[in-house]
């Protein structure tokens, strides 16, 4: 790599881990500047994945007075986000490598979609919140197979994971949104963390790739969980969104 491309990616790890601590989109700037400097797509995901573990960790320490008092409903969930995460992983290596290139321009699109759409997800949230008046300390039924099939999601690709989990936290938790963010960010660790094992083991990774993104998204989670909230959210999302839209016009130009 160039001292170029090595600058760039190391900022990229940074922008992820902000934005993953804060949005939950930063695959959508990482892996498209893989992609833009000739990585494969498959060791681009891998590579991403792994070097966004220490990010996701990072994140979830910086959030750690929103967790007090939710230990139980957190390991709980993490079973969730473990198997689904190690589920998605192994999608990610038995499917051939023209079913990634296939899927992921769909999947880019899904995650742009989903951060435009976050702030109405929120209010949708918040809405139900103040008309559901209370559940149980763990949630509806739905929330466990929820977490399970998002890390599904996120073991495989990743982008806009933590919109999805959101989502999911948001419609059957009775929390504040920071409260159900802490929480969102330790599952998206366990996803990354439990997929990028499976990935250090068995695939083509660039360890490089790992090491540059790794230390930018640690620093990039402590930005995110001390100022990277008060950011301007419509800046982040024109940044993500255009970010990704680049990203999907070179799959289907390529």
């Amino acid at each position: 790599m160039t001292a170029y491309e090595v600058v760039a990616v190391l900022l990229a790890g940074l922008a992820a881990g902000t934005i993953n601590t804060v949005v939950g989109s930063g695959t959508l700037i990482t892996f498209p500047t893989l992609l833009a400097f000739g990585v494969p797509p498959v060791t681009a995901n891998v590579s991403n994945t792994i070097g966004l573990v220490p990010g996701s960790v990072s994140g979830a320490v910086g959030y750690r007075r929103e967790l007090a008092g939710q230990r139980s409903r957190v390991l709980r969930l993490c079973v969730g986000s473990l198997v689904g995460g190690l589920g998605g992983a192994v999608l990610l290596l038995v499917l051939p490598d023209g079913a990634f290139t296939a899927i992921v321009p769909a999947l880019i699109l899904l995650g742009c979609v989903l951060v435009v759409l976050q702030p109405r997800i929120s209010r949708w949230v918040a809405r139900r919140h103040d008309a559901i008046g209370g559940l149980p300390h763990h949630g509806t039924w739905w929330v466990w197979p929820g977490v399970l099939a998002t890390g599904v999601y996120g073991g495989y690709f990743g982008a806009a994971q933590g919109v999805l989990l959101m989502a999911v936290l948001g419609t059957g938790l009775d929390e504040s949104l920071q409260r159900l963010n802490a929480v969102k960010n330790v599952l998206a660790a366990v996803v990354n963390a439990v997929a990028g094992l499976l990935f250090a083991v068995v695939a083509d990774v660039d360890w490089l790739i790992v090491l540059l993104i790794g230390i930018g998204s640690v620093i990039g989670g402590q930005v995110g969980a001390t100022i990277g909230r008060r950011l301007p959210s419509t800046v982040l999302r024109i940044v993500i969104v255009g970010v990704g839209v680049v990203a999907l016009v070179a799959f289907l130009l390529g």
